[in-house]
């Protein structure tokens, strides 16, 4: 009978062992809501002459603007007082007045107003009314105007106008002829730059004057972008750019946009395309350029810049910086501070004090959390492209034969990084090793990689992904038995692809408002997004003239082949995802007998907003992965 004991306890705590090895000690699980605490305080800008700081803060439960005092503490205040409604965005116009909207996109009225710091009176700028609005870039007052573009006129383009802060009637400036993509402004509020876009050929246009009409100065591709960031110092012919004219990654140039021409080549990076940012406005000059290999790097062009910043990096050693925003004379900086396992802080920097001052920690919940970090791999596609990607192993001892979670970003013209990912480290903390990927398609490695995604979606994308866990498999790192796929938009697209091509590969699959009908995707595009449409031909597919691709790719025609478990979320107001097609999808799971979750919330479009749904859908995840990995 002791022997019988003996026995049982050790069988019994064998399988303890077992049932336990890749699992997080319970001791160690942080709660589900504190990875996705929202700041209480976010967006902080400077003021142009760098006096105050304007923010987003929380009364009476809506956001509402607050300005920080730097030279009188006593004199900051909130300037808004929205009770029903959020400020969506806001931005300095002058060193005494805020622009701000409480619209909420894609469908909502545009609501806009002007306000003053001083008396705290706010102003209409525009009539209420269903027109989409875009601030040219730099957001500056020009004398008494800001430079916007509008669809007023015609609901399909978008045309120039004068937007003046006395909220009298806005002016129009420039007609748009139907394909003015974007306009952009010299320093003097003079707009004599002008791209075109049929989605197929991009059109570069200049004008001396505003008097003048604009003529085509030079033509690209769709694949060949020059993206310009600012005029060079007392030039009205000059600009600096991103180009990847005549090479496959974007590099800094300097460009005649009267000639239509590369005059030189400024910096560039073999590995990977420069990032947009690190032009001054107020200086005119390029303060520094950016790129991500890994993790962002700098290569300043302003060597005091650099010196502050390198001092800044000093007090910060190992983390990554990002700089938000400077007033004009770039001697007060607003900056994030942050590393892979720290959602970090917002902080003040002054230059003449050397002097960093925390504003808001982005979440405090997990300050003194044990995160996993994120390590950076590489491997070869079955046709021998290089793919990027990283992995996050959960906190444990364990590196083989682990539970796997591939993370699917979406876009595909997005990329991962080496940052900090609330979802991956809730997926981490649960005992999950967390797969990313920069799939061909995905931005930020060249014209190539880039393309080489197009009409892939249901294709060599999704091969990508398989490649790319089969490489973790023959290494050991993961349990081929336990492999969920998880993702938004088109990573919840690809994650019911998998669920229904793939059902013998994974084990499940995690979709946040993913495409059911890539037919639909199409018939969404808003009036004012028409002019992407022959882009999206060549990017996805043209849904007439490849009927049968594009049948072939949408899981909602398919169904029947799904044989994993799923949970699919669902906004209502998302417009790239029908409502139909979803409960379809789902209703046919269901009529199988295949295990379907789903949560449909009204309110919400592609990705939930509301905290409350955030976090029940992370719990439904969490409940979800540990049933069925």
């Amino acid at each position: 009978m002791y022997r019988f004991l003996l026995w049982v306890f050790a069988f019994g705590m064998m399988g303890l062992l077992v049932s336990c090895g890749n699992r997080q000690n319970t001791d160690q699980l942080i709660p589900v809501e504190d990875f996705f605490v929202k700041a209480e305080k976010s967006n902080f800008r400077l003021s142009p002459d760098g006096k105050r700081i304007a923010y987003l803060g929380v009364d009476d439960h809506c956001r509402n603007i607050f300005v920080l005092d730097l030279e009188d503490k006593s004199k900051s205040k909130q300037l808004t007082y929205q009770s029903d409604m959020n400020v969506q965005y806001f931005f300095w116009a002058s060193d005494s007045s805020i622009v701000y909207s409480n619209s909420h996109a894609p469908t909502d009225s545009l609501r806009l107003f002007g306000i003053s710091i001083n008396d705290e009176k706010s102003k209409p700028l525009l009539p209420v009314k269903k027109v989409k609005l875009r601030w040219l870039q730099p957001q500056k007052l020009y004398g008494h105007y800001l430079l916007a573009a509008m669809n007023d006129r015609d609901s399909t383009v978008f045309d120039l106008y004068k937007i003046f802060l006395d909220g009298r009637k806005p002016e129009l400036v420039t007609s748009n002829p139907g394909n003015i993509l974007n306009w952009f402004p010299s320093p003097d509020g003079k707009v004599r730059l002008a791209v075109t876009s049929d989605s197929v050929q991009e059109s570069i246009l200049y004008r001396a004057d505003e008097q003048l009409p604009f003529k085509q100065v030079a033509t690209t591709d769709y694949q060949t972008l020059i993206q310009p960031l600012g005029f060079v110092k007392n030039e009205k012919n000059m600009i600096y750019a991103l180009s990847n004219h005549g090479r496959d990654k974007l590099a800094l140039v300097e460009y005649n946009i009267e000639r239509g021409e590369e005059e030189r080549l400024i910096y560039s990076n073999g590995e990977v395309d420069l990032e947009q940012g690190g032009y001054s406005d107020n200086l005119q000059e390029m303060v520094f350029s950016q790129y991500t290999a890994d993790k962002t790097e700098k290569l300043f062009f302003n060597k005091e810049f650099q010196r502050n910043f390198e001092k800044l990096a000093a007090e910060f050693k190992g983390q990554d910086i990002d700089i938000i925003d400077t007033d004009t004379s770039l001697q007060n900086w607003i900056v994030k501070i942050s590393t892979d396992i720290n959602a970090g802080g917002i902080y003040y920097f002054n230059v003449k004090k050397q002097k960093a001052d925390l504003l808001v920690d982005i979440n405090p919940k997990l300050l003194k959390a044990k995160l996993s970090p994120k390590q950076s791999m590489r491997y070869q596609s079955r046709d021998g492209l290089t793919i990027h990607g990283f992995l996050t192993y959960p906190n444990t001892d364990e590196r083989k034969d682990l539970p796997v979670v591939v993370l699917v970003h979406d876009g595909p013209n997005r990329r991962e990084s080496v940052d900090f990912d609330a979802e991956v480290q809730f997926l981490a903390n649960r005992g999950y090793l967390v797969f990313q990927l920069n799939y061909r398609g995905s931005v930020g490695y060249g014209r190539k990689f880039w393309t080489a995604g197009f009409k892939e979606w249901g294709g060599k994308i999704q091969s990508d992904i398989i490649d790319g866990v089969t490489s973790l498999i023959h290494q050991g790192i993961v349990d081929k038995r336990r492999v969920a796929i998880m993702g938004t938009g088109f990573g919840g697209y690809s994650a019911l692809h998998a669920a229904t091509y793939n059902s013998s590969f994974y084990r499940c699959a995690v979709s946040m408002s993913g495409y059911t009908n890539l037919f639909t995707y199409f018939k969404e595009i808003p009036p004012y997004q028409q002019q992407y449409v022959r882009l999206f031909y060549n990017i996805i597919g043209n849904p007439t003239k490849e009927y049968e691709m594009f049948k072939a790719i949408s899981p909602v025609f398919h169904a029947d082949r799904v044989k994993i478990p799923v949970l699919f979320a669902q906004g209502g107001s998302d417009r790239y995802s029908s409502l139909t097609d979803a409960n379809q999808f789902v209703q046919k799971l269901k009529n199988n007998k295949v295990p379907i979750k789903y949560i449909y919330r009204e309110e919400e479009g592609r990705r939930f907003k509301s905290e409350e749904n955030i976090i029940n859908y992370y719990q439904e995840v969490e409940t979800f992965l540990r049933t069925y990995l």
